[in-house]
């Protein structure tokens, strides 16, 4: 199903989609577009959902016959249009679990090479969890010399240490109650070429819809104990969002492009596609699902 501008989507029916869950890929531009929704599809997400202007290609179909596309052609590189577009989703499928991540970003959960999206959001609805924290893991090309924009699928490096949290201040100042802010990879490495308010790298990037929540700019939503990375009585399911958005924004900039010649550190590894090696650099973890 196409959809023809944000209003368009906007107008869609609570409900028409059916069952989830469902994810929403932001294309930025034409970079990895279609590895990343294959990525999705073989998860067992039920229907994505595609925001990406007019001028850029997007396939008709998936690999998996039981994943709907859609498509909704409009700006997504605007400031706050990732969050318009994913609240609008909110509204449109109440109760069901939902994943975004932009074109590059590929969602990696602890067992995710045997166990579907949908096993894993079941386990933890009966953990009483309605929301999953994810950690954008930077990927980068190990030469960018033979890949200029820093993505390479096959030859694809992370840093396997550099990671920290800091305690998440409310308003009054006050560290919130199991809500960290985490930071790492080239946002740490690189971060005189980062925005402050951009450079956490944690994401609520799967979560329970429901009537009236939102998802704020800083990839947070409206209830603040979906922010939290863990329940009060044990520690929950983590998962990783593997991405070369910083990357090849680092890549691409003009105050930026230039400084950097090269990503590696003694710290970096080969990313093996793995759930595995993901939860075994401590980058997330499984809680009680074995």
């Amino acid at each position: 199903m196409n959809f023809d501008g944000i209003d368009h989507f906007a107008n869609a029916k609570p409900g028409q989609f059916g069952k989830g869950p469902a994810a929403l890929v932001i294309a930025e531009d034409r970079v990895e577009v279609i590895s990343t929704i294959g990525h999705i599809s073989s998860l067992g997400f039920r229907h994505i959902f595609v925001l990406a202007p007019g001028d850029l290609s997007v396939p008709s179909q998936t690999s998996e016959a039981n994943t709907q596309l859609h498509v909704i052609r409009a700006p997504s590189r605007t400031p706050g249009a990732a969050q318009a577009a994913m609240n609008i989703l909110i509204e449109k499928m109440p109760g069901e679990w939902l994943h975004y991540c932009y074109n590059g970003e590929f969602l990696f959960y602890p067992f995710c090479e045997d166990r579907s999206v949908g096993e894993m959001v079941t386990w933890v609805m009966e953990e009483r969890r309605t929301a999953i924290l994810t950690y954008v893991i930077d990927l980068y090309a190990p030469n960018l010399r033979t890949y200029p924009n820093a993505v390479s699928l096959d030859t694809a490096l992370l840093d396997s240490s550099g990671y920290y949290a800091e305690g998440r201040p409310d308003d009054n100042g006050h560290p919130r109650e199991r809500q960290l802010n985490f930071y790492g990879g080239l946002r740490w490495r690189f971060e005189e070429h980062v925005a402050k308010p951009k450079r956490k790298i944690d994401r609520i990037g799967l979560f329970q819809a429901r009537p009236g929540l939102r998802l704020r700019e800083d990839h947070t939503l409206s209830d603040e104990e979906m922010n939290t990375y863990a329940c009060p009585w044990h520690n929950s399911l983590t998962a990783a969002i593997c991405s070369f958005r910083v990357a090849k924004a680092l890549r691409t900039n003009p105050g930026s492009r230039d400084d950097i010649t090269d990503f590696r550190w003694h710290r970096s590894t080969q990313f093996q596609w793995s759930s595995m090696q993901l939860m075994e650099l401590g980058l997330m973890e499984p809680g009680q699902w074995f």
